[in-house]
């Protein structure tokens, strides 16, 4: 039986353990934390928005590409198939899927911690860094829409 409140914690003092792990302060440098620390609200706009914009733009070019891909190549397969040049077995095919449908959904419920600890390491950083992160956001739609 233990109560919560009697219970203790350990804190770790990262600053102690850097100064005494000198591969610690190589890795992460000497101001290692939230960006938030180290520079300017505009530059920090500017960083994620730059960003964001670039990542926006890289994504709608490669989707454009991958829509493009997989609607040409369902259209040739159609055509092929009407044609007589190819036949498709649609009962086979739609048994395929269904069974790649429950392969995914095992993985996925096996996956959900992993995905549950990286949402919530990924809401840390965005509250962080929540200036950078919405210069972020913001750059991302612009580079979606150019």
């Amino acid at each position: 039986d233990h109560d919560s409140d009697d219970d203790s914690y350990e804190v770790l003092d990262l600053t102690e353990y850097a100064r005494r792990h000198h591969w610690w302060n190589r890795l992460f440098g000497r101001n290692s934390g939230p960006i938030v620390e180290k520079y300017s609200v505009a530059t920090q706009i500017v960083m994620g928005g730059v960003t964001g914009w670039c990542a926006g733009f890289l994504f709608q070019k490669v989707g454009k590409l991958a829509a493009t891909a997989v609607g040409g190549g369902f259209l040739l397969l159609q055509i092929a198939s009407h044609s007589g040049y190819v036949q498709v077995d649609w009962k086979r095919v739609e048994k395929d899927v269904n069974k790649a449908k429950k392969q995914l959904k095992k993985r996925a419920n096996k996956a959900a911690p992993e995905i549950n600890t990286l949402i919530e390491e990924s809401t840390e950083f965005i509250k962080q860094n929540i200036v950078v992160s919405s210069g972020f956001v913001g750059g991302f739609l612009l580079g979606l829409a150019s």
